[in-house]
């Protein structure tokens, strides 16, 4: 059963999905100054031809993601919603923690685009050596359970701010 959160946030999450499933309609495109290279074109940016307009779905101004597609890879940038700085904290701190293992996920950027918290590039190899509906449940797997995780570990601190305030003012009682 969904709780209220996951049924607020299931249209963004289903735009994200459709348009990922568009977006990851990715083939072999060799590089056109390098012969033998196979660049994301997305990254190299050296054939504005095969470039296609980023999308930018957003749910509000904090809260977004753009998908950059071209014809070899799709990046895909997202934005945790941060309401206040706690949040942007915790939310700093995790994307660091995954950024430095971005290596055991694959598809993650190891920086995020200026303006994100965490990037994926998605390429054309990605998509032969695994399904894509499964690289698309996972993106969007991955957005529910940060702010899954992020609501948690505020309430944690929260909850041990608590504590540790009360311990402190017990010596003037």
């Amino acid at each position: 059963r969904l709780n209220s959160m996951s049924n607020s946030l299931r249209p963004y999450l289903d735009c994200i999905r459709s348009t990922l499933t568009a977006a990851l309609c990715l083939e072999n495109f060799a590089s056109q100054q390098v012969e033998r290279h196979n660049k994301p074109e997305v990254e190299a940016r050296a054939t504005p031809e095969v470039l296609l307009h980023p999308v930018v779905i957003s749910r509000s101004k904090q809260e977004r993601c753009m998908i950059e597609p071209s014809i070899n890879s799709v990046r895909i940038s997202v934005c945790v919603k941060q309401s206040d700085d706690i949040d942007t904290l915790l939310a700093k701190m995790f994307m660091r923690f995954l950024m430095q293992r971005a290596e055991q996920f694959v598809v993650l950027r190891r920086k995020a685009i200026p303006g994100y918290d965490i990037s994926f590039l998605i390429t054309n190899f990605h998509c032969t050596e695994m399904y894509k509906h499964k690289v698309v449940d996972f993106v969007v797997q991955f957005m529910e359970d940060i702010d899954k995780e992020i609501s948690e570990m505020r309430l944690a601190v929260n909850a041990r701010a608590r504590v540790v305030s009360e311990e402190f003012l017990k010596q003037f009682v």
